[in-house]
């Protein structure tokens, strides 16, 4: 302490730039042992984040007196709202850009709150408390926003205020849909929506940046809670990029990391579209390793990445020198918003099957009935009363069809009533209908492919659970038709049918909100639409490395022996 106490700290000793490194370094260190999910985000992310959350508004932030505001969900220390007033007066020094955030952890928000103070901020502007449970600041829009929400964290704590907010739909933070509890990533996102400044007339608007891992890119299928998000933000095209950054970017983790930036005020070339940006081989190995952090975005891998963005157009870059055994590249494509969507279509097939009608099957069903304290009834008791008497009459057998098994059971149920008339009673003869067949299915039923398909009684063929699947049909695929059922229709003659003649679409599944066939889904995969394909090995070129291994082996083996 001593020591520290004698370094000169003053603005001509130790410049702005220097003080954050050191100030990071420390907040670092504190937070080596935060879990995973607790990011402390680097600064040359928030430098990225920050400089393409700005991209296209250097001329109205560069108007004297231009006021803006900007807004931090998950504030934690405040390095991504300090970094963006910094970014504003490098812009314009008369500029004002008014900070707002929110803060769960006690100790982040104090430092918050102090930087605040030190940059002459309003600290009343940033407030304590579980943003998704307790929103500090449920009135007010902002200009820019930027955050880190948690990883992974369950929203189990906030479940009761978000459901409530659910239920309100349009008029609440969540209505578009809720994630699964173990993850509230996408509450963050559509509660940064509800507070971008509505964009009227061509005036207001605002722009969201948020970091987060895979999760929310595809988690979910079709109906979901996440995918319903995604479908939210893609059909009102807030989505405007997101960029893939390198793993072993961050302190206490390695994932992959995402950075989603969003806007309700695109540009006339950009709307409709959205940019994917690969920067996942960008940056440079450290000298030494921070924490788990072992790569670096410098200031020439942050100008090439915005300048990619800025361009908007597909684009691949290669550095012609590999630095560390690390060779830099950067990909980037567009998309319309409609790339990402699908349709999920239920695809259905007969239920085939036969009847084991043995000793066996029954001892074992009427035991079933007992440990299921099944109610006994005149109907179920009259029917296992028939198949006994069917074995007896025609001994253990195997039906492929439900008519030569009902056959059998029909005469055997006759039998019955001819012994009970004998006796100088009657009873009523069975029909094999409703739940009474139903009940033989269950007990005596067997699937088998070489089976007779089982129909209703209106004579359709019932389907079979366990066979039942679905389609996943690209939108461009389905716009080519006439209509969406068309479309469907061609896709399934097409892909289907080929393979599965007796296969039938489920027409009864439709989206509730088109109500068309199927329901809609959305996700970006990352993998796919940067996959490159790699063609194998040659067969010589393996060959011959097996004969030069073989050879180092033998002449290995001969310095043993000598």
């Amino acid at each position: 302490m001593k020591n520290f106490a004698q370094v000169r700290m003053d603005q001509k000793s130790v410049s702005a730039h220097d003080m954050g490194k050191a100030f990071e370094e420390l907040l670092r260190k504190f937070n080596e042992g935060s879990p995973s999910d607790e990011q402390y985000t680097p600064r040359d992310a928030i430098h990225l984040m920050v400089d393409i959350l700005f991209d296209g508004d250097d001329d109205a932030l560069s108007v004297p007196g231009a006021i803006r505001t900007m807004y931090d969900q998950t504030a934690g220390t405040g390095g991504m709202l300090s970094e963006a007033e910094e970014k504003v007066r490098g812009l314009n020094p008369e500029a004002k850009l008014k900070l707002f955030g929110q803060e769960l952890e006690d100790e982040t928000y104090a430092i918050c709150m102090a930087d605040m103070l030190i940059r002459d901020q309003d600290p009343a502007n940033i407030a304590m408390g579980d943003t998704l449970g307790d929103d500090k600041h449920g009135d007010q829009r902002f200009d820019y926003q930027l955050s880190n929400p948690p990883y992974g964290r369950e929203w189990k704590p906030s479940l009761e205020s978000v459901e409530r907010e659910h239920a309100k739909g349009a008029a609440g933070r969540f209505g578009p849909g809720l994630p699964r509890i173990s993850d509230g990533q996408m509450l963050f996102m559509l509660n940064a929506l509800s507070k971008m400044r509505p964009f009227i007339n061509g005036e207001g608007g605002g722009r969201i940046g948020l970091v987060h891992n895979g999760s929310p890119l595809f988690t979910g299928d079709a109906g979901s809670g996440e995918s319903e998000i995604r479908r939210h933000i893609l059909e009102h095209d807030y989505l405007d990029a997101i960029v893939a950054l390198p793993t072993d970017m961050f302190y206490n983790t390695n994932i992959a990391t995402y950075l989603w930036f969003m806007t309700n005020r695109k540009p006339k070339e950009r709307k409709g579209k959205v940019m994917l940006i690969d920067a996942s081989s960008m940056g440079v190995l450290m000298k030494k390793n921070l924490g788990k952090k072992r790569i670096e975005l410098g200031e020439d891998c942050q100008r090439r990445i915005v300048e990619a963005y800025h361009s908007f157009k597909d684009a691949e870059w290669k550095d012609p020198l590999t630095l560390g055994g690390r060779t830099r590249t950067l990909k980037a494509k567009v998309f319309p918003a409609s790339h990402f969507f699908y349709r999920k279509v239920t695809v259905e097939r007969p239920l085939r099957l036969g009847f084991e009608i043995t000793r066996d099957r029954l001892v074992a069903w009427v035991n079933h009935l007992r440990e299921k304290k099944t109610a006994r009834s005149n109907d179920l008791d009259n029917l296992l009363a028939t198949v006994s008497r069917s074995i007896d009459l025609h001994g253990d057998k195997l039906y492929l069809g439900s008519e030569a098994a009902l056959k059998d059971l029909r005469k055997a149920d006759q039998s019955n009533i001819d012994e009970v008339k004998a006796q100088g009673s009657t009873i009523k003869p069975i029909v094999f209908k409703g739940k009474l067949l139903d009940l033989l299915r269950k007990g005596f039923g067997v699937r088998d492919k070489k089976a007779e398909i089982v129909t209703d009684d209106k004579g359709q063929p019932m389907s079979d659970s366990d066979l039942r699947d679905a389609e996943y049909i690209p939108f461009s695929t389905i716009a080519k038709a006439t209509s969406v059922a068309a479309g469907v229709a061609s896709y399934f003659d097409a892909e289907v049918k080929p393979h599965w003649p007796d296969a039938w679409v489920n027409v009864d599944v439709k989206d509730k909100a088109d109500k068309q066939i199927g329901l809609v889904g959305c996700e970006i995969n990352f993998n796919r639409e940067f996959y490159v394909y790699e063609a194998p090995r040659s067969r010589e070129a393996i060959k011959h490395d097996i004969e030069a291994m073989e050879q180092r082996f033998m002449e290995m083996l001969k310095g043993v022996s000598a």
